[in-house]
């Protein structure tokens, strides 16, 4: 057997493979956003070392399986191997098709900023705060609530940049968070805010309704991946349940999707356009697609080994999960007058109050003393959002223990 091919560790292929698919949606749509073959040209490149990293999975979950009673926790192990190599593929079919110069509607391009996580683009200035910067040191994702996942510099390309990566003017910044903290990164970069576009000018059509339904498919699809990993860390069947309604609620959006596409083909003139919209609504409804079968591991009660665990709280995007204390920041506040994406660079994307799960809260949500949070995001910023709940620290480490 070839070195290359040998069999190693299972967690460290399966950290690996999560972080790698989890990396390939960012670029995908960033690949849309701007029309890049250069970024759609890494999608598939990253295609190929999942598809290394598929076959030692493999390889080593059919070395470590000696005993009849852990056929079942590893059959889980390979479940979550799978759902990430469909993500990847259908990410690489995206980046694919940009290479074959589908166009995608200008509709969908101007409506992807609006993304509860949309995906930014700016370029360092000379001399601006980010030029000599290193990362680490100036918390961009704390200060902003955007997370770098690419740096372009000349025609080197760095894919989740980590704290010690130093910036250089010139270099490429495409970063993934909020819309409210993008201005904010322009002017750290040392470039013009841009203005508001006037989308209202003209009439809304069927074309700008089937891009607002993609984007809130986009949002509905990662929030299901968000959900898919912490039922999986927590064994709760509530979250697997509820990822599997998003996976119906996203196949009916993909029938209105594709009528109003369709319906817009009557008024556009280059149809060939509209084909791009087809092939988003078929990405996004297959992300949900692999969250479900993430969350079917919960569902079928199949053991989950504490690998797992590790798996999803050693990834680069970590899963947090706290519970808001009396007299927190947090207690009595609501996310926009908190700032919590600001502040910490983690995303909300539940919250449990009382007895009642809150998907994708808005930003005018009010959290109060008992309520559980769950978000994702870096490591450091799970420290800060359990500063601001009011939570112990080492709770994490205890967590981790486990």
């Amino acid at each position: 057997m070839d070195r290359e091919n040998q069999p190693i560790n299972l967690k460290d292929v399966l950290i690996e493979m999560k972080d790698i698919s989890e990396l390939m949606v960012d670029l995908a749509y960033s690949a849309v956003l701007f029309e890049s073959n250069a970024i759609a040209d890494e999608v598939i490149e990253l295609e190929e070392r999942m598809n290394d990293l598929v076959y030692q999975a493999r390889i080593t979950s059919m070395m470590s399986v000696r005993r009849i009673e852990e056929t079942e926790p590893m059959s889980g192990l390979l479940q979550l191997a799978e759902a990430s190599e469909r993500i990847s593929n259908h990410a690489a079919d995206i980046a694919k098709n940009i290479m074959r110069h589908v166009s995608f509607p200008a509709n969908l391009r101007r409506a992807l900023p609006e993304a509860e996580e949309a995906t930014h683009r700016t370029v360092v200035a000379a001399g601006s705060p980010l030029d000599g910067a290193r990362l680490g040191d100036i918390k961009l994702q704390s200060v902003t609530g955007i997370r770098i996942i690419m740096i372009r510099r000349m025609r080197q390309r760095f894919y989740d940049p980590d704290k010690h990566t130093v910036l250089r003017s010139g270099d490429v910044l495409v970063g993934r968070g909020p819309e409210y903290g993008f201005p904010e990164l322009c002017e750290l970069a040392g470039q013009p805010v841009p203005g508001d576009n006037d989308l209202t000018s003209s009439p809304i059509n069927d074309l700008d309704r089937a891009a607002a339904l993609m984007i809130e498919m986009k949002n509905i699809s990662e929030l299901s991946v968000g959900l898919a990993y912490s039922a999986l860390l927590h064994d709760n069947l509530d979250l697997a349940n509820e990822v599997v309604a998003l996976e119906e609620e996203l196949d009916e959006m993909r029938l209105r999707l594709d009528l109003w596409t369709l319906e817009a083909a009557k008024r556009v003139e280059d149809v060939a356009s509209l084909r791009g919209m087809l092939y988003m609504s078929s990405f996004a409804e297959s992300i949900s697609d692999a969250a479900s079968s993430i969350a079917d591991v919960v569902l079928r009660e199949i053991e989950v080994p504490p690998i797992i665990k590790r798996i999803v709280r050693e990834s680069d995007e970590i899963i947090a999960w706290v519970t808001v204390h009396e007299g927190s920041t947090l207690d009595k506040k609501s996310l926009a007058e908190s700032h919590v994406g600001t502040v910490t660079g983690m995303v909300i994307f539940a919250v449990k109050h009382e007895n009642r799960w809150i998907y994708r809260p808005a930003r005018n949500v009010c959290l109060y003393a008992g309520d559980l949070l769950v978000a994702r995001g870096r490591r450091d910023g799970e420290e800060k959002l359990y500063g601001l709940c009011g939570a112990d620290t080492d709770e994490i480490d205890n967590f981790e223990e486990e």
